[in-house]
């Protein structure tokens, strides 16, 4: 199959190109024109499929939920906004709730599923702090042990790519250590550390920092926090919701303008309620939640924001159209950046002979027109 358009992403720029794809491969980077194309999309965009690494669900599921269908019917309608590999990601609950919702998307894995790729589980808790807990359900956090996280990771048979913990609160930082060792991505998040604290977490192994703004220590120019850290530590990664709601856009341009383009990672952190039509009852961790017209989830009856329901595409133009952040900066953030921060980025990320065919056709509104998941295309 040979596809084309005047704006291929490649190496940083659009140029004119046509992408030949066999067998879920790019097998080779053309010249536009220069082989008979079966799908010629004109002026319109195509980029690398996005990836999302820190999604608790959409379509009315959620990774708590432990459902095989429902996760499957996740991973085959995703890719309407462009995503093409994913992490779905738990929320603090109980030890038997995690158990059945890791080994469920361990199980999907291995007996097969359409759309998104699976290439992991953020594990986000319920090793958190209560103050900075948010919308986590604080009956179910926990103090971190090595012993209990191993019970977890052989429920996921090893799909535990990337966990969320507060580094404060890991003893002598021996799951931090353990993680880094097992090559699991540690990221410091529903934290109260000090910035000297979040310093001995990234000097134990913690290379990532979960929503900053949110659900952590905030700068002060006396005491820098969780966000002084993601600022001065420019080589440690850092998701961001995108917005912007969660963090101002003029927040997100900063963190941007600071962070540079190599290590800021968009993520959606949607809830269950994306993707379904207004008003309806939803949960997280078992605790009522309300979406209200800015499309932010709140703990209901409460200014507690529990989530999101972001659409990838979405959170691509705001940081370009109304945050003001440049482009490739902007892509970066979904695409290359989070599948180096897994180690994926030698297949996922960008478009390359040799990778992956996961790519997405963009209206210059941002919205989808067509993404190929693994060659397939899935709209």
């Amino acid at each position: 199959m040979i596809v084309q358009s005047r704006r291929v992403w490649i190496a940083g720029q659009f140029i004119p190109a046509q992408l030949q794809v066999e067998e879920g491969k790019i097998q080779a980077v053309r010249v536009y024109g220069e082989m008979a194309a079966d799908q010629d999309y004109g002026e319109k965009r195509i980029i690398p499929g996005f990836i999302d690494i820190h999604t608790h669900g959409a379509y009315g599921y959620d990774t708590n939920d432990g459902e095989p269908e429902g996760l499957r019917e996740w991973m085959k309608r995703i890719p309407e906004e462009g995503v093409t590999g994913i992490l779905p990601t738990t929320v603090t609950q109980m030890p038997d709730v995690l158990t059945k919702a890791v080994a469920n998307v361990a199980y999907v894995a291995e007996s097969g599923y359409e759309g998104a790729e699976i290439l992991g589980i953020h594990f986000e808790g319920p090793y958190l702090d209560m103050k900075y807990k948010g919308a986590q359900p604080p009956e179910a956090i926990a103090q971190s042990t090595v012993e209990q996280f191993q019970r977890y990771q052989e429920a996921a048979k090893g799909m535990i790519k990337y966990i969320t913990l507060a580094p404060e609160h890991d003893k002598d930082f021996a799951l931090t250590k353990y993680c880094r060792e097992t090559g699991v991505v540690v990221s410091m998040g529903h934290s109260s550390a000090s910035y000297e604290q979040a310093l001995m977490g990234i000097a134990n192994g913690a290379i990532s920092m979960t929503h900053v703004y949110n659900g952590m220590t905030a700068y002060h120019h006396r005491n820098p926090g969780l966000v002084g850290t993601a600022f001065r530590v420019r080589d440690i990664y850092g998701e961001i919701i995108c917005d912007g709601c969660h963090s101002h856009v003029a927040a997100l341009n900063n963190y941007f303008a600071v962070k540079g383009r190599d290590y800021t990672i968009m993520i959606s952190d949607s809830l269950r309620a994306k993707h379904c039509p207004p008003g309806g009852n939803y949960q997280l961790g078992g605790h009522d939640i309300e979406i209200r017209e800015s499309g932010l989830a709140f703990l209901k009856g409460t200014d507690t924001i529990a989530g999101s329901t972001l659409n990838m595409n979405m959170g691509l133009r705001i940081l370009v159209e109304e945050a003001m952040v440049p482009f490739d900066f902007a892509l970066n953030s979904c695409t290359i950046n989070p599948a180096r921060c897994l180690g994926v980025d030698h297949r996922k990320g960008r478009l390359v002979a040799g990778y992956d065919a996961d790519f997405v056709v963009l209206h210059d509104s941002y919205d989808v027109v067509q993404t190929y998941c693994r060659g397939v295309a899935m709209l």
